[in-house]
């Protein structure tokens, strides 16, 4: 398959690197520093079973994705609108569109400006770039895919390409279950600067997280979202599963790059304004966070 992969992060590189390494042909969208180091040396994917320099095409020109058979969206989600403007004119009509990418409504905006269905997925992965054209992934990868038209056929390529993956009848239930784990854990790391495992050992941590917990639960329930299973349980596991990963946002404040922060807690912030919950300690993550993004920016410029 011709795959496209708009975002060549972390997360981008991860699954673009393990379906090329497949045998599929993927062609990456990203920043150049990356493209370079990729078109000159292949992407190098470490991973606790293998270190590889893999082919890929990549280019920082998003008319690159001309032709491709499928398309993985992993680009921020502050940047869905814009992307999905700028991919809107090459993409080929009907073909399969994955959104990997955090929050909970990516999907549906992205399928707003595409004018197509989008699948809706969740990603359960620990990924860094180590480096320019060098993810390194720390655990797990595997997907949860919204059932749809072409959500089966993906399933069978993404497994064939060893990425694990499910198909959930009630995907609204599964993006709120990633969104809960990443509203008690990104923010925590990112403000502390520490790996999950060395972060849960802060005294309090648990017993903030549990607050941030109990305010995402209460939110959920107001807004009349089912989950498919017990959260909690997996919030305690990760803290074992993923000792030595940093949050998304920890990574993004530590490259002094803008975070996702506005659609992780303060998503949870204003949809708890808006029905009437309150959300206390999601509010100080969030002006937390956005204080040391302001902080990181003012370091840059001086």
């Amino acid at each position: 398959m011709r795959v496209a992969v708009m975002g060549a992060g972390a997360v981008g590189c991860y699954y673009g690197g393990m379906l090329a390494r497949a045998g599929h042909e993927v062609t990456l969208i990203g920043r150049a520093s990356h493209v370079e180091a990729m078109n000159t040396r292949g992407l190098r994917l470490q991973t606790q079973a293998f270190d590889q320099h893999i082919a890929v095409r990549a280019s920082t020109d998003v008319q690159a994705i001309a032709g491709c058979e499928a398309l993985l969206f992993c680009v921020k989600s502050s940047d869905t609108e814009s992307a999905g403007t700028a991919v809107r004119a090459h993409l080929p009509k009907g073909i399969p569109v994955l959104s990997l990418q955090n929050g909970v409504d990516n999907a549906d905006r992205l399928s707003a400006v595409l004018n197509q269905a989008v699948i809706a997925s969740v990603v359960y992965v620990g990924t860094e770039m180590a480096g320019a054209g060098h993810v390194l992934h720390h655990g797990r990868g595997e997907l949860v895919l919204g059932d749809g038209r072409h959500t089966a056929a993906c399933a069978q390529w993404l497994a064939q390409a060893g990425i694990p993956n499910q198909i959930s009848a009630n995907i609204r239930g599964a993006l709120w279950t990633k969104f809960i784990i990443n509203g008690v854990y990104n923010a925590p790391s990112a403000i502390t600067q520490l790996p999950y495992g060395q972060m849960v050992a802060v005294p309090g941590m648990w017993a903030l997280m549990r607050q941030a917990f109990d305010e995402c639960m209460a939110v959920a329930n107001a807004a009349g979202v089912e989950l498919d299973q017990p959260v909690w349980p997996m919030i305690e596991g990760i803290a074992q599963s993923m000792q030595g990963q940093y949050s998304s946002t920890a990574q993004d404040l530590q490259k002094g790059k803008s975070t996702e922060i506005d659609h992780l807690n303060g998503t949870l912030v204003r949809l708890g304004e808006a029905l009437g919950v309150p959300t206390p300690t999601h509010l100080s993550l969030w002006s937390l966070v956005k204080g040391l993004e302001r902080t990181r920016e003012r370091a840059s410029t001086h």
